[in-house]
């Protein structure tokens, strides 16, 4: 049955709207914006509207405001989705998930506007986000019957393939707060070259915290691209048959190869904006389609059961 087009309207304009609240807090966090407001919450510089627009000034109150307009069409999602695909058995699920985590990254938020956090602290608030994003888009998925349209009713992944599924997605967890790590110790640039720290002495240990983290992430990240290549070999020789799952990891291994290519040209640049925010872009669609994929898994078992 075709769903509502009103529906499937409120869904992308909640997918989109988070993916705006996620690229907004980059945003905020490379522009160094967190306290345009000052120590105020939810008010701006003592006033519900700014009187006096910096840039600062207007980067954060209009990441505020994304975030509380957003929310507003993502409970309406959550309830709608709960009353009209209620019998769907991951609805209301990723309806608790993308409202709890909303919720959770507007409170790290508001605590660091408040009262300061510390930067490990603070690297969880990007990741926070990216669970209540990946929610938003799997509701969107299903109100698009994507499932339907790739035959997941009769999907059947492996078990060498549905642990590496499992196993990767946590991983990219990891490698996205190493990377939101990064920003937030304002390691960005204390390694002035690329693949190496420095490229004239391949071999030198890192010499300090922000050089680890640095040089960390880069590992994390050469280890996810190495893990994603062979599941896509694995998936594109044994999945031809299933298109869900042979185009889905082909896509991940795009995403992961130009994410890789962005964290380098962030380096190269400079921390220019414009490709800062492409790195978090393409890690937050990445991690999207990532637990996709995790609904797959959980379809395949229920196809087994059966």
């Amino acid at each position: 049955m075709q769903h509502s087009k009103y529906l499937k309207w409120l869904a992308v304009a909640a997918t989109v709207g988070m993916l705006l609240i996620l690229l907004g807090g980059a945003l905020v966090t490379k522009t160094d914006s967190g306290l345009g407001c000052g120590r105020n919450w939810p008010d701006c510089n003592g006033s519900l509207i700014p009187k006096e627009i910096t840039t600062e000034v207007l980067i954060e109150f209009s990441h505020r405001a994304v975030t509380g307009s957003v929310s507003i069409l993502i409970v309406l999602l959550v309830a709608w989705t709960w009353r009209a695909l209620g019998h769907i058995r991951e609805v209301k699920f990723l309806g608790i998930l993308a409202i709890f985590f909303l919720v959770a990254q507007a409170l790290i938020g508001a605590a660091q506007v408040l009262w300061g956090q510390g930067d490990f602290i603070l690297a969880l608030h990007f990741g926070i986000s990216l669970i209540s994003f990946a929610a938003v888009l799997l509701l969107a998925l299903i109100v698009f019957e994507v499932d339907r349209k790739f035959d997941a009713d009769k999907v059947y992944i492996g078990d060498k393939l549905k642990w590496h599924t499992i196993g990767v997605t946590l991983y990219s967890y990891f490698v996205v707060y190493t990377g939101a790590l990064v920003r937030h110790t304002d390691s960005s640039l204390v390694c002035p070259d690329w693949p190496f720290c420095r490229n004239g002495d391949p071999t030198a240990l890192p010499r300090n915290m922000y050089e680890w983290v640095q040089m960390g992430h880069r590992f994390a990240v050469l280890l996810i691209v190495i893990w994603i290549a062979y599941i896509t070999w694995h998936a594109v020789k044994h999945y031809k048959n299933q298109a869900a799952l042979y185009w889905g990891w082909i896509i991940a291994f795009g995403l992961v190869m130009v994410q890789a290519l962005a964290g380098m040209f962030v380096v190269m640049t400079r921390l220019n904006l414009f490709v800062s925010l492409l790195h978090s872009l393409f890690i937050s669609l990445l991690f999207g389609l990532f637990c996709y994929m995790i609904l797959l898994v959980s379809r395949s078992n229920l196809n087994q059961r059966k």
